[in-house]
């Protein structure tokens, strides 16, 4: 069974990757894989070196498959980005405006935002994806992270397939918190309605991609001694309910 890793992150997402692009490529080979997605943290930094190491990779396929008498299977190198989707609007920036998360943490609503995966589909697509993450570096939109919007989702969306990211995904968040309330003090609301706002964003987003948008399942175990295990169990839970 082929597999495409989709949700990937160099040493381009500072404090969240370690891997350089070129030996991403060789990873994937490696293990079988003919294909990554590059979709680094509110920026697009290493997408030239994907680009540029996928093309020599190729090169130097094409020649051995020549060699041996074999069939080229060509590596693909796909565009993408992890965005920082905004709670509110891009240009909102409120430090006094607090809630907390469903895992109990106080948090900016403006700070950061929720985390989006878009993936370039076609040549338009990376022209768009291109503009997004330029205007979330504008001075206007730029708080604490590179921010961007369902605005401006709606209207450079062509061409963009995308995907409702890990556990700081609007969906998964919106799951968390009817979870929260089915065992909190909002127990009694029918059970119905605890899940109401994720499937509201999910109709938000199929309205909008159609085809092109999909809800993404992680589960990340690890059984490193003092590495986090908090975020396998929280995956656990949400995953039925995606």
């Amino acid at each position: 069974m082929s597999f495409t890793h989709l949700h990937v992150h160099s040493h381009y997402s500072v404090l969240d990757g370690m891997s350089k692009v070129p030996d991403l490529i060789s990873k994937c080979l490696s293990s079988g894989m003919h294909a990554v997605a590059l979709t680094d943290h509110g920026c697009m930094y290493g997408i030239k070196e994907l680009l540029d190491s996928a093309k020599k990779t190729n090169k130097k396929l094409k020649e051995e498959a020549a060699k041996n008498g074999t069939d080229f299977v060509p590596f693909k190198p796909i565009v993408g980005v992890e965005a920082y989707c905004a709670r509110r609007g891009r240009k909102d920036r409120d430090k006094d405006l607090k809630a907390i998360s469903p895992e109990g943490k106080q948090y900016i609503v403006d700070q950061s935002g929720w985390h989006l995966i878009l993936l370039a589909k076609n040549k338009t697509g990376y022209h768009n994806l291109c503009k997004i993450v330029c205007e979330s570096f504008m001075d206007d939109c730029y708080y604490r992270r590179p921010r961007i919007d369902k605005a401006l989702v709606e209207e450079f969306h062509a061409g963009v397939i995308c995907s409702s990211a890990c556990l700081g995904g609007e969906l998964p968040q919106k799951i968390m918190e009817g979870m929260s309330a089915m065992g909190g003090e909002n127990g009694n609301v029918k059970s119905e309605n605890f899940f109401q706002a994720a499937e509201e964003t999910i109709e938000w987003y199929k309205n909008l991609f159609g085809e092109d948008y999909y809800i993404e399942i992680q589960r990340h175990q690890t059984t490193k001694p003092g590495a986090d295990q908090h975020v396998y169990q929280v995956q656990r839970e949400v995953n039925p309910v995606l």
